[in-house]
């Protein structure tokens, strides 16, 4: 079993940075990819950023130049960089782990952009 606890969110200014993070706990497979994804309301959840364990990233055209995302594999972590926010990147922010055997997800951080 593997638990996922995610930190970092909060309000920020239109144009402002947030980095969020991941830590991971339990039984962890060696091999796996970590991402971290986002839904609005009424909408389904999207891929923001991904990185496998042996560092290919991977991200959606909304998050290219602008976000991102990194893992220290020591402390089982998982980091977003968000800079250059907007209104619309403003939802709950989820961090996923994927494993061979099965996908975890964390609780969720909101993370709000608003002036």
């Amino acid at each position: 079993q593997v638990q996922l606890v995610e930190s970092g969110g909060g309000l920020v200014q239109p144009g402002g940075s947030l980095r969020l993070s991941c830590a991971a706990s339990g039984t962890i497979v060696s091999i796996n990819t970590m991402a971290w994804y986002r839904q609005a309301p009424g909408k389904q959840r999207e891929l923001v950023a991904a990185i496998t364990s042996g560092g290919s990233t991977n991200y959606a055209d909304s998050a290219k130049g602008r976000f991102t995302i990194s893992r220290d594999a020591a402390k089982h972590t998982v980091y977003l960089q968000m800079n250059s926010l907007k209104p619309e990147d403003t939802t709950v922010y989820y961090c996923q782990m994927l494993t061979p055997l099965r996908t975890y997800w964390g609780q969720g951080t909101q993370v709000t952009v608003s002036s």
